[in-house]
């Protein structure tokens, strides 16, 4: 679903101005990155990128790569369009629809070099579970479109998530751990909000990086 909240000027200004620039929609179909972005450089895609702040980091510390940002909360995306005019960034996209009929509708295979998926919603509570976007079905989709060796790098601080998560790709035949269980952060992922509200609760923060093979 997508999903309202207060927008201030500035986010609604950067929406009414990038987006129609910057933006794409389940209506247009197959992607074509390099139409999209106009090069050839690899594409990384975030799905729920919040606020915006991390993703924004990351394109202006990789200017040879190339971000498609998925999320469907309209001051986030505003936010960070804000931040795409501040900073003269040219190597992000957004979409604003659901992540997985983005990835199973618009996405070629083996079209992405990186998928991460930082800090997802964990939905607790027993009955929400069926809700998790990380399933062995979402899994499938995403060793489809990732090149080979292409990364899978998930962040949470919901250790019961973690460990479920852990397991699936454990035993999936199409992805590969770098690390034994946990990774470490890489340099390329900044700290974002949630984790710092993680930390500040005790929780522990779990990265996961896995390879397609």
């Amino acid at each position: 679903m997508r999903r309202e909240g207060r927008i201030t000027a500035g986010q609604q200004r950067a929406l009414d101005q990038q987006v129609p620039l910057l933006g794409v929609s389940l209506a247009d179909g197959k992607l074509d990155f390099r139409l999209l972005f106009g090069d050839e450089n690899p594409v990384v895609c975030e799905i729920g990128f919040g606020n915006g702040q991390s993703l924004a980091d990351m394109a202006e510390a990789a200017p040879d790569s190339n971000f498609l940002g998925i999320e469907v909360y309209q001051p986030g995306v505003g936010s960070l369009l804000v931040q795409v005019q501040q900073r003269a960034l040219n190597n992000i996209r957004v979409s604003l629809d659901d992540a997985v009929m983005v990835f199973e509708q618009q996405l070629s295979l083996g079209s992405l070099s990186r998928v991460q998926i930082f800090f997802p919603d964990p939905w607790q509570k027993k009955r929400h579970i069926k809700r998790r976007l990380i399933n062995r079905g979402f899994l499938d989709t995403l060793s489809r479109v990732l090149t080979s060796k292409g990364e899978l790098h998930i962040a949470t601080d919901w250790e019961p998530y973690a460990d479920e998560v852990l397991e699936l790709l454990n035993t999936h035949s199409s992805f590969e751990n770098t690390a034994k269980a946990y990774a470490a952060r890489p340099n390329w992922r900044p700290l974002t909000k949630y984790e710092a509200r993680g930390e500040r609760l005790g929780h522990q923060v779990r990265d996961i990086l896995f390879v397609r093979t």
